[in-house]
């Protein structure tokens, strides 16, 4: 009489084993339209045109999606999912060292940490990009007229040298957010790169398969 198959368990214990994930898709709408936004504005916009300012705008409305996701997503998207943590994220450095492995449902300690470091510094460029251009609104109005002809007008009209003071006062000022702006960007191009680097670091070395999870389409 036939036996069935035995399979030794402790065979088997030493491989690696492939855990498949997967990201809900507004956690994936939210990753890629973010990108998007920054590549568009870093490659196809001019600084400080129209186009270039309701990208800024687009990206504030996706940033805001995923930061109240994290409020009301499903558990692995949720802040308390991946808390950043310091003390955690040099744990699992010391645990990359010895070779240590482990789980996480959501990002690494070290993973959370880049993801707000990144968060942060969008919340930074947005908020000096809307102080430059102002609400949308006005920044429309600013646009629609060539060379800032309504701003020049209005102090024309009334005839006030008051108002050549405070636009020079304005005028520094948007200097200095300027300066912001622009310094929050290159940061942002560093937290990228290391942020790539990290995803595949952490891909070959878990083998999971971290960056496939991101992609569209996959359950």
């Amino acid at each position: 009489m036939p036996t069935s198959p035995r399979f030794d368990l402790e065979e088997f214990a030493d491989k690696p084993v492939r855990s498949r994930r997967s990201w809900d898709p507004v956690v994936k709408i939210t990753h890629w339209s973010i990108i998007t936004a920054i590549i568009a504005n870093a490659l196809f916009t001019e600084e400080g045109s129209g186009a270039h300012i309701w990208v800024g705008y687009g990206l504030a409305a996706i940033l805001a999606l995923r930061l109240l996701w994290g409020m009301i997503g499903p558990p692995e998207a949720r802040f308390s999912a991946f808390l950043p943590s310091p003390r955690r994220a040099l744990a699992h450095l010391r645990d990359i060292k010895v070779g240590k492995k482990e789980i996480h449902p959501s990002h690494n300690p070290l993973g959370a940490l880049m993801v707000y470091a990144i968060w942060s510094m969008l919340g930074v460029i947005i908020a000096s990009g809307v102080a430059m251009a102002g609400p949308p609104s006005t920044a429309f109005l600013d646009r629609a007229a060539p060379s800032g002809a309504v701003s020049r007008q209005l102090v024309v009209e009334q005839g006030d040298h008051d108002d050549d003071e405070q636009a020079e006062g304005a005028g520094r000022e948007d200097g200095v957010w300027e300066e912001v702006h622009e310094t929050a960007v290159n940061l942002l191009y560093v937290l990228i790169a290391l942020h790539i680097a990290g995803v595949a670091f952490e891909t070959r070395r878990s083998g999971r398969e971290i960056l496939l999870a991101m992609l569209p389409g996959r359950a």
